[in-house]
């Protein structure tokens, strides 16, 4: 049972899903190696009860229905003062950091709780973080009416394509290079889905935006230095790249012809905005304009663990939600 402070509160996990940043720490890559301080409880995607809460606490309490921002942020740097506490200098993050959700219960700081509706089932409320991200990478510049490429169908890029359609993109175009993925693509609304080991995927994409010399948005989700490239060479001038992708090596770009000369607008994203990004992704799963059921393709227990990251190696599979308290 952990312990938590006057400023804290005591979560009952209902559900916990698995993150690609767990499966690296589960691998001990050499990021995890560099960062993570055993001993640790992984694990950042979650929603449960409110049990218990600290003396402190405001606008949280106990019987509340929560998941959570992961980013724990100190409040006092430039960045947190001024808006973009997304980026903060001081960062934590649950389950790489601190302890996390992989467990029956979680202590977290009351404010980086989000109160959710009971109507919205625990494996999905689990999602919002990662959902979070999606949002996040889409929203941040204009997709209504626009032709949208999502190169990375893994979870949160099939969470992308769902969130360009609801927010009413012209055309969803899907890239991955793994079948299984590009079907969940599908299901969650793409357009077309393209496989690179197959596919001109740049010719493609300049076809489907002709008229204006190319795709309006390219939102990379793979951590792909060949996504980068093929993405940034159908995107049309004045377009935009939405960058959440993270590359285990430096990735070389034409910035000159690619950037410069094409007057894109290339942006990184990271995390969430908080808690601006957690209000629009609450919007639109209670308006029912997201479904995001099909990407949970994976229910287990939490003492079954091994078996979902198995699943999870294997790069055949959408969302794993752990359950801590016994599949519902």
């Amino acid at each position: 049972m952990p312990a938590f402070g006057p400023d804290d509160i005591l979560v009952r996990i209902e559900a916990t899903s698995i993150c690609g940043t767990d499966l690296h720490i589960y691998n001990w890559d050499p990021w995890s190696q560099q960062r993570i301080k055993p001993p640790l409880i992984m694990g950042h995607e979650f929603a449960g009860e409110v049990v218990e809460a600290g003396r402190n606490v405001r606008g949280v309490k106990v019987g509340d229905y929560v998941s959570a921002e992961t980013h724990i942020v100190c409040g006092h740097c430039y960045q947190c003062r001024t808006g973009n506490s997304h980026v903060c200098q001081e960062v934590k993050i649950l389950g790489v950091d601190r302890d996390g959700a992989f467990a029956e219960y979680i202590a977290i700081p009351a404010v980086n709780a989000v109160k959710t509706d009971r109507s919205v089932p625990p494996e999905v409320a689990a999602l919002q973080e990662p959902l979070g991200n999606a949002v996040h990478t889409v929203l941040a510049g204009p997709v209504a009416g626009e032709r949208v490429a999502v190169f990375g169908c893994g979870p949160v890029g099939a969470l992308a394509v769902a969130v360009a359609k609801a927010a009413g993109a012209a055309a969803v175009y899907a890239v991955d290079i793994n079948d299984y993925r590009l079907g969940l693509a599908r299901q969650m609304g793409a357009d077309l889905i393209l496989n690179p080991q197959r596919d001109d995927v740049v010719t493609i994409l300049r076809d489907q935006g002709a008229d204006r010399g190319g795709i309006d948005v390219f939102l990379e989700m793979s951590g792909s230095p060949q996504a980068v490239k093929q993405g940034l060479a159908a995107l049309r001038n004045g377009g935009r790249a939405s960058i959440l992708g993270v590359y285990s090596r430096p990735v070389e770009i034409d910035w000159t012809n690619d950037i410069v000369f094409k007057g894109v607008h290339l942006q990184g994203i990271t995390g969430r905005r908080m808690f601006e990004t957690w209000y629009t992704t609450g919007a639109l799963l209670a308006s029912g304009a997201l479904n995001v059921a099909p990407l949970i393709t994976h229910r287990l227990a939490l003492e079954d663990f091994a078996t979902g990251f198995e699943a999870m190696r294997t790069g055949n599979t959408g969302k794993v939600v752990l359950f801590p308290q016994g599949i519902r």
